[in-house]
């Protein structure tokens, strides 16, 4: 692990909460923001590690991309989200990565079990995730699946997982000393 500067979290930090506003808004994260943060984050770990931060820096990215890139193939997030959690990882290193992106999964589930019960429309929501999950099981075409979770989009309500990113991965840095 390359050693990181004290400011780095605040600065992925403050950017994932202009990112959650922005997608809460607008149900979006946009390209000028995900693409500046990947790459200052690429040029900041080079600045200040040379070509073995500029590794450790690619291997956060690479990771962030591939661990949401499936849901996205499917159809079950949107670009914006998986290049935002690309740049944190750009800027923190696959370590860090991975506990932002576990613990945003975990943030993501409750809100989205929140929002079912706001709704109240339990057996509605049990019986649309039992049919995602059969098609997932039964079709395996990401480019098919895609396309029925396309089709299924204006029916839902969606979680713009921005949100779930953010409040994840600022709970991770604050719960391993990083923040505070």
């Amino acid at each position: 692990m390359t050693p990181m500067s004290t400011v780095v979290p605040w600065v992925v930090s403050i950017v994932l909460v202009v990112a959650a506003v922005i997608d809460g808004l607008k149900r979006r994260v946009p390209n000028w923001l995900t693409f500046s943060m990947v790459l200052a984050g690429l040029a900041s770990a080079a600045w200040a590690g040379g070509f073995r931060g500029l590794l450790w820096s690619l291997g956060g990215a690479t990771l962030g991309l591939g661990l949401l890139l499936p849901l996205y193939a499917i159809g079950g997030m949107g670009a914006g989200d998986v290049k935002l959690l690309t740049g944190v990882g750009a800027w923190v290193g696959p370590a860090l990565t991975f506990g932002a992106f576990a613990t945003s999964a975990v943030v993501g589930g409750l809100m989205a079990l929140a929002m079912v019960a706001w709704s109240g429309d339990y057996i509605r929501h049990w019986v649309q995730f039992q049919m995602i999950m059969h098609e997932i099981l039964a079709v395996r075409d990401p480019g098919k699946l895609s396309e029925q979770a396309a089709a299924r989009k204006p029916t839902m309500k969606l979680l713009p997982y921005g949100i779930p990113l953010a409040v994840g991965s600022i709970t991770y840095f604050v719960w391993t000393g990083l923040l505070f």
